[in-house]
């Protein structure tokens, strides 16, 4: 960056700062509201984990919900999400005629790619779930991206972190990225870091006293595996074989960053257009985007896109863990946590 745009950011940072302050200020009260019962959580006698993050976006939790959906089994979860920018209001359940637009694209990718899962939306979780828990033909609630929302209580909360902006050396918005304190991480069962680079043990152990985790709380570490193939609903191809020719990368998701510096290590030869987290496209765009040939994207604006592009692709990815002894650990955890309940 330039020294003098960077300059300017570090001012425009502490210009920010009573901002923030002013924002914490009402995040506070209204956890204090909550603790002390002017507020009502609601706790159900059912499993019901959740998995969200104190940032706003970028962290994996997407991978980390298809990462349980396959560790529990498909057909023994339902997924509950808000929905997002979904042109739907209230309770909606997947079904054979749902769409982006009736569920939101992250929603609709889970009812595609895991077609035995149950999956619905809604605005309020406790309709969302008492609703669910009206015919459970399930094992399991999993909560996607709810970790800030205290009307519901759930039993087990896993907490993610991305390597490249742990919570520990984030600020509140508008200054960092964090939407919520630092202090809510106690409430969590478990700190996932996600989108790590190789870790030495030492260094493990360093972002954990870092992090802080009380002594009940368990610490994992988490990277992106990217698929050998890109696909689309057509075909598969070898993704080595794919980067040999020039495309461009279309993004919209909240951090690109680590897609962008996979393909740049595998000297890939492309142009990357970011539009911003769940961007909905118009047609002139579109119109702009079929001009560029063969484009390749996440599977999340996959969804988004398919039908509207001639050679559209995406290139899966999956969670995996850094330690396979930290693996057996953590489906243990979360294997058990639902059989005890």
């Amino acid at each position: 960056m330039n020294p003098l745009l960077n300059n300017f950011m570090k001012y425009l940072r502490y210009l920010l700062f009573p901002f923030a302050f002013l924002y914490g200020l009402g995040v506070r009260l209204r956890h204090w509201l909550y603790n002390h019962q002017w507020f009502k959580s609601k706790q159900y006698p059912f499993p019901i984990l959740c998995v969200g993050n104190l940032a706003v976006g970028g962290t994996g939790k997407t991978p980390m919900i298809e990462y349980l959906v396959r560790l529990i089994g498909e057909n023994k979860v339902a997924i509950l999400s808000r929905g997002y920018k979904r042109k739907t209001k209230g309770f909606v359940l997947a079904d054979a005629s749902s769409s982006v637009r009736t569920l939101g694209d992250e929603p609709f990718q889970y009812h595609q790619k895991f077609p035995l899962a149950t999956v619905a939306v809604s605005e309020s979780r406790q309709l969302g779930i008492e609703t669910l828990l009206q015919s459970p033909h399930f094992k399991a609630i999993l909560l996607d991206d709810a970790f800030q929302h205290r009307k519901v209580r759930a039993g087990f909360n896993l907490l993610l972190t991305a390597y490249p902006n742990r919570y520990s050396n984030d600020y509140l918005l508008p200054v960092g990225s964090l939407r919520d304190v630092r202090s809510r991480s106690q409430e969590a069962q478990a700190i996932i870091v996600t989108k790590c680079p190789t870790l030495s043990a030492e260094v493990q152990q360093q972002i954990i006293k870092e992090l802080n985790p009380s002594p009940l709380q368990r610490v994992f570490f988490t990277s992106i595996k990217y698929s050998n193939s890109v696909q689309n609903e057509k075909e598969s191809i070898p993704l080595e074989a794919f980067l040999k020719s020039y495309f461009t990368l279309v993004t919209g998701i909240a951090n690109p960053t680590p897609l962008v510096d996979f393909l740049k290590k595998k000297e890939a030869s492309f142009k990357h257009l970011a539009y911003s987290d769940h961007h909905h496209f118009s047609a002139k765009e579109l119109a702009l985007l079929e001009q560029k040939g063969r484009i390749l994207t996440t599977e999340k604006d996959f969804v988004r896109l398919k039908g509207a592009l001639p050679e559209l692709y995406y290139l899966p990815i999956e969670t995996c863990f850094l330690n396979s002894k930290d693996q057996e650990a953590f489906d243990k955890m979360i294997l058990s946590w639902i059989e005890d309940k």
